[in-house]
């Protein structure tokens, strides 16, 4: 697969992205320039972390106006696979890529350290081939993590199986005390209704290397890779 992985001022989880993806994970990798129009024909794109254009006027809404965003939701449009991790996130609610947004942490300081999440269901590529292992432990790295939406739009990706991960402990138990930064029913992750596009907080690419003493972020995206291919993309 060719991974494109876009890059705006002030991304600074894009190499840490590149290296996960090229070196560990041994994929076609290409960086994007946020002022290119032309995605290189890749097969997934990726919007990485950091602050965008300085994290000015709200996390990721300068950045929804770049140049490649127009093609980046077109890819989406017509199907293409998308994850935004972190900032990328927050770019992909700006772009409505996504519903709802992301807003300042409940205790309102940069959170910054490892978490467990769990999948919600089997039903997207990121959740459908992680195999027999339930709680994921991931890093996280954000002031704006916490997930929010209307009543509404929250009782729609309930309904729709749109919650792809939740914060939870080590035994799995999803609860408060287990919720970092205060999202609604302690969502660390989503997809719209298609299926093709997903956001998380968590950084996955952050725990791929052996070197870390953690890996679980690579069955994480080894899972979704494995499904593209099995799907032909």
């Amino acid at each position: 697969m060719k991974f494109g992985i876009v890059v705006f001022p002030g991304s600074n989880c894009d190499e840490d992205a590149v290296y996960a993806l090229d070196k560990i994970l041994k994929q076609k990798v290409v960086k994007l320039w946020h002022k290119d129009t032309d995605l290189q024909n890749v097969d997934f794109i990726i919007l990485p972390g950091g602050f965008s254009y300085g994290d000015y006027l709200r996390s990721g809404a300068i950045a929804r106006f770049s140049p490649i965003m127009e093609k980046v939701i077109e890819f989406a449009n017509k199907g293409g696979f998308v994850l935004g991790i972190c900032n990328g996130f927050q770019i992909l609610c700006e772009a409505n890529l996504l519903p709802g947004t992301l807003i300042r942490n409940e205790n309102h300081n940069f959170i910054c350290k490892n978490v467990f999440i769990k999948p919600q269901h089997n039903l997207t590529i990121f959740t459908e081939n992680t195999g027999e292992k339930g709680v994921f432990k991931i890093p996280i790295a954000h002031a704006e993590g916490r997930y929010f939406a209307d009543a509404k739009t929250l009782q729609n990706i309930v309904d729709n199986k749109q919650i792809i991960f939740k914060y939870c402990d080590t035994n799995g138990e999803i609860n408060k005390k287990s919720n970092p930064n205060g999202s609604l029913k302690n969502i660390a992750g989503i997809c719209n209704e298609k299926r093709n596009v997903f956001g998380m907080m968590p950084h996955p690419e952050r725990a791929c290397d052996p070197s870390l003493n953690n890996i679980d972020g690579k069955l994480i995206l080894e899972g979704a890779i494995k499904m593209c291919e099995n799907m032909g993309k």
